[in-house]
């Protein structure tokens, strides 16, 4: 079955899972100048998941958990911080990187990335994530988040076999599309969604560098709003 997969600008991204659920990876949606207006009040949310507590990642995470309360899964001390917010303080979805958490058939796992993860006020929100979603037809995403190449990317090739993996590209604040090259090589996927490009001046990566440098991967590059299936 093929996953319906929307880009909403940015890093920032709804799936819609086998079983039928609506995830949510990174939702920066209001003051995303990407994503477009009619995205940006939700009309379902079933699970949300973070990779690190930059406010152009967790977004509108606080506002869209108090009016559909679904699972928020993010790493133990972002989780923590967003307790403190009044999401679901109680609620056992704060792994560490390594451990998985699976939500009726939907596992994530956090992984390794190699960035920085503060909340807007400045408090320390643990070390930024990659997330792996394991879907109930075992169907596998590699979100890699914010993050420069590593060669333990090799790793999470290695143990999670993604079909798909998700890239920053845009350069900056991320790696650009030459590390993101080399990223695809370590991970042995056959197909690639980039993002974190294109939403401000200062990230100037684009797909079809990637595509050149990565000549044997499918380079799947949707416009903000749209949809594909993977």
């Amino acid at each position: 079955m093929a996953v319906p997969l929307t880009w909403l600008g940015h890093a920032s991204f709804r799936l819609d899972s086998p079983g039928g659920k609506r995830i949510y990876v990174d939702p920066f949606l209001n003051g995303n100048p990407k994503c477009p207006d009619a995205e940006k009040e939700p009309e379902r949310v079933d699970l949300i998941a973070l990779t690190h507590g930059h406010g152009d990642h967790v977004g509108d995470t606080v506002e869209l958990w108090k009016k559909f309360k679904p699972p928020v899964v993010a790493l133990v001390e972002l989780r923590a911080w967003l307790g403190r917010q009044g999401v679901d303080p109680d609620a056992p979805h704060n792994p560490n990187k390594g451990g998985t958490i699976e939500i009726e058939g939907v596992k994530v796992t956090l992984t390794d990335a190699n960035h920085s993860s503060s909340a807007e006020d400045g408090t320390y929100t643990g070390e930024p994530a990659g997330l792996v979603l394991e879907l109930e037809d075992g169907f596998t995403i590699y979100f890699a988040g914010d993050t420069n190449v590593f060669g333990d990317m090799q790793l999470i090739g290695r143990i999670y076999e993604p079909d798909v993996a998700v890239l920053p590209i845009g350069d900056h604040f991320t790696m650009g599309p030459r590390e993101a090259a080399v990223a695809l090589e370590l991970l042995r996927v056959e197909r690639c969604v980039p993002c974190h490009y294109g939403t401000f001046p200062l990230l100037t990566g684009t797909p079809d560098e990637l595509r050149k440098l990565a000549p044997d991967v499918e380079l799947i590059a949707p416009e903000p709003g749209e949809t594909v299936e993977l």
